[in-house]
């Protein structure tokens, strides 16, 4: 398994490389590695790895899940949270219809069986839309309207909805009695639950973290630990009561986000270097899942469905966003946002055939063919219009986070101590604001830059805070960075 593991991370490597210096996102090398690694062709990857290749894809989707959790601002959210709600399942409803309707004749299974092959169809995969998003929102693409979070938030309750759609079909199959409504009912519950699931423990950590001044790393381990035991949670209690854990993921984030930016920014910051690691194992193991011959078994049929439920769902996209103040560009965007299909796909599409689903073969051949046709497709689609379409302030706030985060600025009630007297200092302010760029500096095309100043009060037992020493500094893109006068003190 070692062995697998070192082929997945430079191989990996070398495709994202590769496909970086070709203008591409390099998660479709990723994939493409996995597809030619795994087991259905070049069999790379070792059986023990494959064994437990979907707790690995858990943590890593974990992981990019607890990085959009700690982008979703209260007011942006507001701002979209009807779009969201309504991109979050009429775009599947409006697939499941389309593959319905041109299903039966080509690919010769009944109504049913074309609204199991739907509804697996109707899953975005946040495998791939997250990440995308994210690296806009950190480049403060628009984020003026909300766009990414509208599809973040969007894409995470789609497949909610999805699978509880799925299941209801399923059991319909099978034969067995489903009350529709009893199950339809579970998707707010389920939604509901998960999101109070990750409130709770994001509440109780934020204390943990103001109280107590834990490395950013601790920090960072404690919440992924606590996120992987929300998705255990939703496991053992699924016979009694739907939990969306994935939700619960982002809600972490989220909470710690209202209650401390600052703690946010420090715990976004280490994720965003564990998802460098993450991301190989994501995409790699995705693309494992996928069986060329079964795919190849699909053919031209398979591929007007898909191609035809797209168009309906793309469609479903567009009516869900009308007043939503988007323009018809951004609109756009959003609709080849929600192309890309994988992680659901690669999760469901064999649960037919293995519940003896008489269509079951051609459902998974066809789910198989919608990730090699939309992963790769979609990713390419979103960088591409998403840099023309998407607007970008000049002044977006998004860029004191990058000078955050490059310079190791610490937060309001951290410690530090100066390298050159060793002196223990408090911050005890902290601006942010926009200065006029200095004589010298490099070109740019604003003459302002971001800067955060910073006010330290230097420890004394014998006086109070708001007494005794205080100064200041401040920090741009043109000056030092921070650690390079002063170090943070932890408490652990």
């Amino acid at each position: 398994m070692a062995t697998s593991l070192a082929f997945i991370i430079i191989l990996g490597l070398m495709a994202d490389y590769a496909f970086r210096r070709i203008k591409l996102p390099g998660l479709v090398g990723m994939l493409i590695v996995g597809v030619l690694c795994g087991p259905y062709f070049l069999n790379m990857i070792a059986p023990e790895m494959m064994a437990v290749s979907a707790d690995f894809r858990k943590i890593a989707l974990i992981v990019i899940l607890l990085r959009a959790g700690f982008e979703l601002h209260r007011d942006t959210l507001h701002r979209v949270g009807r779009a969201a709600l309504l991109m979050s399942c009429v775009p599947a409803m409006f697939e499941i219809a389309g593959v319905m309707l041109i299903a039966p004749p080509l690919l010769h299974i009944s109504y049913l069986e074309a609204a199991m092959l739907g509804a697996i169809l109707g899953a975005v995969s946040p495998a791939v839309v997250v990440p995308l998003m994210i690296d806009f929102t950190d480049r403060g693409r628009g984020v003026k309207k909300g766009i990414p979070t509208l599809v973040l938030a969007a894409s995470s309750i789609d497949d909610v909805f999805v699978i509880v759609v799925f299941t209801i079909f399923l059991g319909m199959g099978g034969g067995e009695a489903v009350n529709v409504w009893a199950k339809l009912a579970e998707i707010p519950v389920s939604v509901a639950l998960g999101i109070l699931a990750g409130i709770i423990p994001g509440y109780f950590l934020y204390r943990l973290f103001s109280t107590y001044d834990w490395r950013p790393p601790k920090r960072t381990l404690a919440v992924l630990g606590v996120s992987i035991l929300l998705t255990w949670l939703e496991t053992s209690v699924e016979k009694w009561v739907p939990v969306a854990s994935l939700l619960g993921v982002m809600a972490i984030g989220f909470i710690i986000l209202e209650k401390s930016e600052p703690i946010a920014h420090i715990i976004s910051q280490k994720l965003k270097k564990v998802w460098v690691f993450a991301e190989l194992l994501l995409f790699v193991l995705v693309g494992a899942q996928v069986n060329i011959k079964v795919a190849w078994d699909a053919g031209l049929a398979g591929a007007v469905v898909i191609f035809t439920g797209l168009v309906f769902r793309s469609v479903g996209t567009y009516l869900s966003l009308t007043g939503s103040g988007l323009n018809w560009k951004e609109k756009i965007f959003c609709v080849i946002a929600y192309i890309p299909k994988a992680t659901v796909q690669a999760a469901i599409g064999a649960v037919p055939l293995a519940a003896g689903i008489g269509s079951g073969e051609v459902i998974l051949a066809v789910a198989v063919l919608s990730i090699l046709l939309t992963a790769p497709v979609g990713a390419v689609g979103i960088i591409l219009s998403g840099e023309k379409i998407l607007d970008y302030d000049e002044k977006s706030v998004y860029k004191f986070k990058d000078l955050r985060e490059k310079y190791g600025i610490p937060r309001v009630g951290e410690r530090v101590m100066s390298r050159r007297f060793g002196t223990v200092w408090k911050v005890i302010e902290k601006k942010e604001v926009w200065a006029e760029k200095p004589a010298g500096a490099e070109s740019q095309k604003s003459s302002l830059i971001p800067a955060i100043y910073l006010r330290f009060w230097k420890e004394d037992s014998s006086k109070g805070p708001g007494t005794g020493k205080t100064m200041s500094c401040r920090y741009s893109q043109e000056d030092d960075p921070f650690g390079s006068h002063w170090e943070i003190l932890y408490d652990w």
